[in-house]
């Protein structure tokens, strides 16, 4: 918590001296007012609980991304701000409610793994074998032309997953975190990601609609993080009438290795699967959340301040990114509390 009303305050006071020029004078008792407000008054806590805990995944054109993007407006307004929502053609949105998978045979054992966004819903439970593919390009479709009907289709490769350096969980100092801020960037880190990813997504369309022509039931990949954490983000199918492909899901790691080791076994493995997903379409808008304080004199000229409020579907959106969405809502209800009357106006933006 003392991070969260530390970061509030920066940003604060970051606000207020922005707004002053370098011939301007400081109002230091402002800034100690700022001070006091933010560490015995604060609220960031309460505004980052319900966005996490009372609304929880943002996805973009989701019905909880509008609720949160009233929310935010609505809490502006509260404090006496001048808001708005602001829209942007996006498309469908998406959500989910059950995603379940486990292996039938040759045992028994649950598996995690969680949908991608944009991805159908399975039409309740659904019983079929896994089979381990390898496609890379659309030269690769002629080889698995006929021989992919009615089955889970695994598309990655296995993926050595490393042993945890130290702890799997801890708590940094407040001196740790400053360090971390202070990223220097490793020329040659992961070179081959963009290429990888340029031609994965190349390859998207072609594969969704060869899929469903063979009539598969559904694809697993293979998370790209260890001890069971899934990272799942989405299939990117969010215009209206694009084809979603089949259920596409993203599965733990260890998880993931264990199919594909009974498979190269020449095991038969059966999988039994529901995902519970829905589109909407009903509005195809998205929405940023935008409030100001007015400025005085010269209102003209805007600062800026701004974090993303949408997050993905498989979280509670806290670190991607309701705490930045959180430290800036909390910085514009200082200023109003305490009465501030900046030359320039404020601008909030939730971007969503």
């Amino acid at each position: 918590m003392k991070r969260f009303k530390t970061d509030s305050l920066i940003a604060a006071t970051s606000l207020l001296a922005t707004i002053v020029a370098a011939d301007e004078p400081v109002d230091y008792d402002m800034v100690n007012r700022i001070r006091d407000e933010g560490f015995h008054h604060s609220q960031v806590m309460e505004i980052a609980e319900a966005l996490t805990e009372g609304i929880g995944p943002r996805l973009t054109g989701s019905p909880q991304m509008k609720q949160a993007n009233d929310w935010t407006r609505d809490k502006l307004e509260e404090w006496g701000l001048e808001s708005a929502l602001e829209p942007f053609e996006h498309g469908r949105g998406w959500s989910f409610t059950t995603a379940t998978i486990h292996m039938s045979s040759p045992l028994t054992s649950p598996l995690l793994a969680l949908p991608v966004a944009w991805t159908p819903g399975t039409d309740g439970v659904v019983r079929a074998p896994a089979m381990r593919v390898s496609i890379d390009s659309v030269e690769d479709f002629e080889e698995y032309r006929g021989k992919l009907a009615g089955k889970i289709l695994f598309l990655d490769k296995p993926r050595k997953v490393e042993e945890p350096k130290g702890p799997i969980f801890q708590r940094y100092t407040d001196d740790e975190l400053e360090g971390i801020s202070e990223y220097v960037f490793e020329e040659g880190r992961r070179p081959d990601f963009r290429d990888r990813f340029l031609k994965r997504l190349e390859l998207r369309k072609p594969l969704a609609d060869f899929l469903v022509e063979e009539k598969a039931v559904a694809t697993v990949r293979i998370s790209s993080r260890n001890n069971g954490l899934v990272n799942v983000t989405g299939n990117r199918a969010y215009k209206v009438g694009e084809n979603p492909g089949v259920t596409g899901l993203v599965m733990a790691a260890e998880h993931y290795n264990r199919i594909l080791r009974m498979l190269d076994e020449g095991k038969r493995v059966e999988l039994e699967l529901e995902v519970d997903a829905r589109f909407h379409e009903d509005d195809t808008n998205a929405y940023n959340t935008v409030g100001e304080l007015q400025g005085t004199d010269l209102a003209d000229e805007i600062v800026m301040l701004g974090a993303h409020l949408d997050s993905w579907h498989a979280g509670s959106g806290a670190t991607d990114n309701g705490a930045g969405s959180s430290v800036a809502l909390e910085s514009v209800r200082i200023l109003k509390a305490l009465g501030v009357q900046p030359r320039r106006t404020i601008r909030i933006v939730r971007r969503g």
